[in-house]
């Protein structure tokens, strides 16, 4: 159950803890605080994913010590037992990204849903909207790292020669095939050796739903011929996509853990 649908969660608004997770790609001009500050989902509160990413480090949203993730979730209002359901108003699914690091972090995965569709859908269905900011009582959240669930650069050279996993590449077919610039300055064009490409789109359909779970197969049978296959690790540009990839296999697979490059091209593709 990663996915909720709009009807469940308007029936379920005070049962469960709402976060808003909204991040833009810098050329798009657009600010997910700004955003949420004129309108949002009831009780949701704002995760701001610049913010609360690993600052000591050039690599954008690189993932957070554990000690500062226990405090930007405490000053979320967020306990160990609450349900969490996650949404975002993004073209490229930016709420993956924070249901991946609540189950790094050791949130109990049956208790991080996504919002399927975002806010667009909950908008286009006229579903109930708010600007009030709602009142945050501090807790004392605890977390443990799964760390099995992170690859870095090392595993990842290491990997080209080994090949114990597969590395997928969540990017367009033209950036992974070096076939046009890299949105982010410093990095050149391509992909990691012996990696596979399936752009986050392929997952999802028109109005930014996930696609049925035999489309996704039909997905990810391309490159996994086995869709039991645990050993797979999803890359992109800046660890954002790669989650939504991560999802949408966990939505096939119910015995996959998801697994991502954090560096991913940020890192992997420095000039």
């Amino acid at each position: 159950m990663s996915l909720v649908e709009t009807d469940w969660l308007e029936r379920n608004l005070d049962c469960v803890r709402i976060i808003d997770c909204s991040w833009h790609m810098p050329q798009s001009k657009r600010c997910g605080f700004e955003e949420y500050k004129s309108q949002h989902i009831p009780n949701s509160v704002f995760f701001d994913l610049d913010k609360n990413s690993k600052k000591n480090t050039h690599l954008p949203h690189m993932l957070v010590e554990k000690e500062d993730w226990e405090k930007i979730v405490s000053k979320m209002g967020i306990e160990n037992k609450d349900e969490i359901i996650i949404y975002d108003n993004s073209d490229v699914i930016s709420s993956c990204r924070c249901w991946f690091n609540f189950i790094y972090f050791g949130h109990n995965p049956k208790l991080v849903h996504i919002l399927n569709g975002g806010f667009t859908k909950w908008v286009k269905e006229k579903r109930k909207i708010t600007t009030d900011i709602p009142q945050i009582k501090f807790t004392n959240y605890k977390s443990y790292e799964k760390k099995n669930l992170v690859k870095n650069k090392s595993f990842i050279d290491l990997n080209i020669e080994t090949k114990k996993f597969k590395v997928i590449d969540a990017r367009s077919k033209e950036r992974f095939e070096g076939k046009i610039s890299e949105p982010r300055a410093g990095l050149r064009s391509g992909s990691i050796k012996n990696s596979f490409c399936i752009p986050y789109s392929n997952c999802l359909n028109p109005d930014k739903t996930f696609k049925n779970n035999k489309e996704l197969k039909n997905v990810f049978e391309t490159y996994i011929k086995n869709i039991n296959e645990k050993n797979i690790v999803f890359s992109c540009g800046s660890g954002v996509t790669a989650c939504v990839l991560a999802l949408a296999y966990s939505l096939i697979n119910d015995k996959y853990h998801p697994c991502i490059y954090d560096g991913s091209w940020a890192e992997y593709g420095l000039v």
